[in-house]
């Protein structure tokens, strides 16, 4: 895990040392260059076996600027809740004790950091690219059971590369649909009644606009 948090904070700071060059490179400012990206997103964990049903509860934000004819770099921020019911069952809680009940599991995440993407094809109308997001994230993992409830909340690095497109009806560029598939993964570690999720992966896609 120590190992997994070293690589990400790496990562972070050659994103940051990265930018820093190429806007320094494009010191000249033009509000023009900057994009603003609304989504709504749809999100399923996978790997853990808990709350892995896919749902469209989240968003996702994103503030770019083009600092080079097909580079765009800028922040991020996104949320997404995902549920699973357990039906009713025993759970064997210590060596002395067990619980019989069903569950409503909930897993919420909240990532956020840097983002930066790389244009394939500058057309009029249609752009796309790939790219990848870095950065932090924290999770919170709830089980409720009867009328009690038990979560664990914790913070951990984050990376996600996508590929996606842009299209935009108008030739002047200043709005159009943004669409996109992504894989992420998070280092964060919770433990909830009987489940403990060590790492969170999820793959989706993103349908918005963008300005």
């Amino acid at each position: 895990m120590k190992t997994i948090n070293t690589i990400f904070r790496r990562a972070i700071v050659l994103c940051c040392l990265v930018c820093g060059i190429m806007v320094t490179a494009n010191a000249q400012w033009d509000v023009r260059k900057l994009n603003l990206v609304i989504d709504w997103q749809m999100n399923a964990p996978f790997s853990t076996g808990y709350a892995d049903k896919i749902s469209g509860w989240g968003m996702n934000y994103e503030l770019k600027y083009r600092i080079a004819p097909r580079w765009n770099v800028g922040v991020f921020a996104s949320f997404h809740t995902n549920h699973q019911y357990i039906g009713r069952q025993t759970l064997p809680i210590s060596p002395t004790e067990s619980l019989t009940t069903d569950q409503q599991r909930s897993a919420f995440q909240v990532p956020f950091g840097l983002a930066a993407n790389y244009t394939l094809y500058d057309g009029k109308h249609f752009e796309p690219y790939v790219g990848v997001k870095a950065g932090t994230m924290y999770a919170r993992n709830t089980t409720y059971y009867g009328i009690n409830g038990l979560y664990d909340k914790a913070w951990g690095g984050y990376i996600s590369p996508e590929i996606g497109f842009n299209i935009y009806p108008c030739k002047t560029k200043n709005w159009g649909f943004h669409v996109a598939g992504y894989y992420s993964y998070g280092t964060n570690k919770t433990y909830t009644l009987t489940d403990e999720i060590n790492g969170q992966n999820n793959a989706g896609f993103r349908v918005g606009v963008i300005f």
